[in-house]
């Protein structure tokens, strides 16, 4: 028997303002789909958590255990997001539980207590126990099974789309910093760095306290590449403007250095890349001109 769903406004306004009239008509088929899945794996679903790009909610399953529904808008990063976790497998992150490519959802293990990383509040504690928990996650891949994942040369090909969105190549983006970042970005794609399978997308939210582990890793993005970028993102979260403030970020490049053993220039390239990539990334989603990623990847060029 049908449930009667509720989807948040302000998430559906999202889906809508980021995807049209598909996205109008992937939340309009949205209840249906919870409704199938939760018949389909026997779950009754429980009010969603706060959201932002996918529809995500607790469950209890047919067996009273708990765990976790994620759907989201049909994109390849779902497909490969499982992928990831099915290599994974449970070592360092969510178990993922079961799948349903056709409905970009998941069922995902529940992470308890599920506190975020940032929740210790000291910040070179918690930076020791990010740079140990990316040195588990990376994995050496098979070249037969590589396809299956992006690579980093993909993964950052939004920094060479400046050019369809303004005429210059530039817009509002500060022309010194796009043009570090495109030539950094050849620079690093060129040196012959053993790839390993990388979250893609790690910082604070996406590490929670665990029982079976102390931390555990979710919403990996299954990236093929360079170890050495996955430091980008945890440089500029979970608040940058904090981080500015307090003058992290040139600390936790050298205590990511020493505990993963990768020179400081390239720790800090990649992350002059990634922040200059993450504003890209804003604009293409929401328009949105004024990242204060940039002031970071200002930041880091001052360290070059």
């Amino acid at each position: 028997m049908s449930r009667s769903v509720v989807i948040p406004q302000a998430f559906a306004k999202r889906m809508v303002e980021m995807n049209g009239a598909d996205g109008q008509a992937w939340m309009a088929h949205l209840p249906q789909m919870i409704n199938q899945l939760a018949e389909q794996w026997q779950l009754t679903i429980l009010p969603p958590f706060k959201l932002s790009y996918n529809y995500v909610a607790p469950v209890t399953r047919a067996d009273g255990t708990t765990a976790v529904l994620k759907i989201g808008y049909p994109s390849p990063e779902l497909l490969t997001e499982m992928a990831a976790l099915r290599w994974y497998n449970g070592r360092s992150a969510c178990h993922l539980l079961d799948s349903s490519p056709t409905h970009y959802a998941m069922l995902l293990e529940q992470i308890q207590p599920g506190q975020p990383l940032w929740s210790l509040e000291d910040d070179e504690a918690e930076t020791g126990i990010a740079a140990h928990l990316m040195q588990q996650l990376w994995q050496p891949i098979p070249p037969e099974d590589q396809p299956i994942f992006p690579t980093l040369e993909k993964w950052t090909q939004a920094l060479l789309w400046l050019s369809d969105y303004f005429e210059d190549g530039f817009g509002p983006f500060p022309r010194r910093l796009v043009e570090t970042a495109v030539s950094l970005r050849a620079e690093l794609l060129a040196d012959n760095i053993p790839p390993r399978l990388l979250h893609g997308d790690f910082h604070h939210e996406n590490v929670l306290a665990a029982q079976r582990q102390p931390w555990l890793a979710l919403d990996p993005k299954g990236v093929i590449g360079d170890p050495a970028y996955e430091v980008g993102a945890y440089l500029y979260n979970p608040n940058t403007e904090n981080i500015l403030a307090q003058n992290l970020v040139a600390r936790r490049i050298d205590q990511f250095s020493e505990i993963l053993q990768i020179d400081r220039q390239r720790l800090i390239s990649w992350g002059i890349v990634q922040a200059v990539l993450s504003a890209v990334w804003s604009y293409e989603d929401h328009r949105e001109t004024q990242s204060a990623t940039l002031r970071v990847a200002d930041k880091l060029i001052t360290m070059l």
